[in-house]
């Protein structure tokens, strides 16, 4: 093959994978734009640039009460996510445990199946645990993290289990051989080691618990709404870019969250 049908070929694919992510990152292109729109209702072209809809979003009760309890579920959701995603991943690397392969895709399940599936199966199963222990979990911030912390422990097992598959474990050998016990071990070799993937479970689970819209539907009780729901509501009577305003901040402290992780652990080790 000549070296000008090789560089067409290079040229037509890397122009084929910019279209590809220029189609992905539209939409986050149009919500950046709409933003700034001077204009109530949007309309193209825009008649001006304004910030005023960053200040309106700022005001906004509903969108703050929902940034709380969203922060609130997502970091209780992750804490729980990892107390109990890390032993699983260690036993299922570590260990072999009975039906190990149909163990790990359990664990999995709940990314591939669809969340409005996964929100009124955790519904029937909170009225299911209240007619038996007649304990008031439906509604409740409990329920509410509980049901969360299944959408977060699937990251922590996969992100830690490739962590782990790719950790030497004569590091641990050498440090059991001078001394130390197997907490010690863990805590001070283990541990570390696999640092890139538990802050990318955590970071990737976080962000899936406070923009899950599908099951918290299900699951709010009376006077709670989380930022999503929050967010349709106000599309139902209202359509001005306060909404854009208001999604554009999060997608910033997301993005600000992801750069200044992978500046000290290096999450492309792992993701």
């Amino acid at each position: 093959m000549s070296a000008g049908s090789l560089r067409l070929g290079r040229y037509a694919l890397n122009g084929a994978a910019g279209l590809s992510l220029g189609f992905i990152l539209m939409p986050l292109i149009f919500v950046t734009w709409l933003a700034f729109f001077r204009q109530e209702i949007p309309s193209f072209p825009p008649e001006g640039y304004s910030l005023q809809w960053f200040a309106a979003a700022a005001k906004n009760k509903p969108f703050i009460d929902g940034f709380l309890l969203s922060l609130q579920v997502g970091v209780a959701a992750t804490l729980i996510g990892l107390a109990l995603g890390v032993p699983a991943s260690l036993a299922l690397v570590r260990h072999r445990i009975p039906l190990g392969p149909g163990v790990s895709t359990l664990l999995l399940l709940p990314l591939v199946m669809p969340g409005i599936v996964l929100g009124t199966a955790t519904y029937v199963f909170q009225i299911e645990i209240e007619i038996a222990t007649e304990i008031p979990v439906l509604g409740s911030l409990l329920g509410l993290v509980a049901a969360h912390s299944l959408v977060v422990i699937p990251w922590v097992v996969r992100l830690v289990t490739a962590s782990l598959v790719g950790f030497d474990r004569s590091i641990e050998e050498a440090a059991q051989n001078l001394g130390a016990g197997p907490f010690t071990t863990f805590w001070r070799v283990t541990l570390p080691s696999i640092r890139p993937g538990l802050v990318a479970a955590a970071l990737f689970g976080f962000v899936t618990s406070f923009g899950n819209l599908e099951m918290s539907l299900f699951l709010v009780g009376p006077g709670r709404t989380t930022l999503p729901i929050a967010i349709l509501q106000y599309l139902e009577w209202k359509i001005d870019p306060t909404v854009a305003a208001a999604s554009l901040i999060q997608i910033v402290l997301i993005g600000v969250a992801m750069i200044v992780t992978d500046r000290y652990v290096k999450l492309s080790r792992v993701v």
